[in-house]
């Protein structure tokens, strides 16, 4: 087994913050109603894509009842079909929208990781939760050795990411760092976000063509 499959497999087995254990379990016992006929995965979330990515995505945390249910990250809610239609679109995913881990979907050149591992009450990680689940995002970026872009989706992704490097710059979308790798800051595709206007369609997938071209 590969050291990254080594610490996805670390990461389902953590148990540094109970507060965000319990309320998965929480969540995954007394489901949704859409939902009762499933069983919920209810661990902490590994990250997934392609070991050889040259572009890596970096979210919040699970959802509650997205990627907690599924077990892979931005799988079955709102955010990750926003997300991966913007993929398939710019060509670092083999189709526009995921159900379940068994789907079929693959990524090429990129790879989704995320702040917390565990879905968070109100979606709001504690910052000793984010410190706590640090070293394991600090371990992929070491293990990621072909990497030349991140993408972080929201304020709390782009701040996770910048404190591991080391740097404080401003938060835009779609706004370009030139760091080693290079860092893009977009917002994240929330449905609060996309269901607004503030974050569209087009304007997610120009974040993509931009790390396609600088990735490449």
């Amino acid at each position: 087994m590969n050291e990254l499959a080594v610490l996805q497999n670390k990461i389902v087995a953590c148990t540094r913050c109970p507060r965000l254990r319990d309320h998965c379990r929480e969540v995954a016992a007394v489901k949704r109603r859409a939902y009762l006929d499933q069983k919920y995965w209810g661990k902490p979330v590994p990250s997934f894509g392609d070991p050889q990515a040259r572009v890596l995505i970096l979210g919040l945390a699970p959802g509650a009842h997205g990627a907690n249910r599924t077990g892979r990250m931005f799988t079955g809610d709102k955010s990750g079909e926003f997300l991966f239609r913007a993929l398939y679109e710019t060509g670092f995913a083999n189709q526009p929208a995921s159900i379940s881990r068994e789907d079929g979907l693959q990524l090429s050149g990129a790879y989704i990781s995320a702040s917390a591992h565990c879905a968070p009450p109100g979606n709001k990680p504690a910052r000793e939760e984010l410190l706590n689940c640090r070293p394991y995002l600090e371990r992929e970026l070491k293990l990621l050795e072909n990497l030349r872009v991140v993408v972080a989706l929201g304020r709390i992704a782009f701040d996770t990411y910048l404190s591991l490097v080391g740097e404080r710059r401003k938060f835009g979308h779609n706004l370009i760092h030139n760091l080693n790798p290079i860092l893009i800051a977009s917002y994240h595709p929330s449905q609060q976000n996309t269901s607004t206007g503030k974050l569209t369609a087009t304007m997610l997938r120009e974040v993509f063509e931009q790390a396609r071209e600088l990735s490449s």
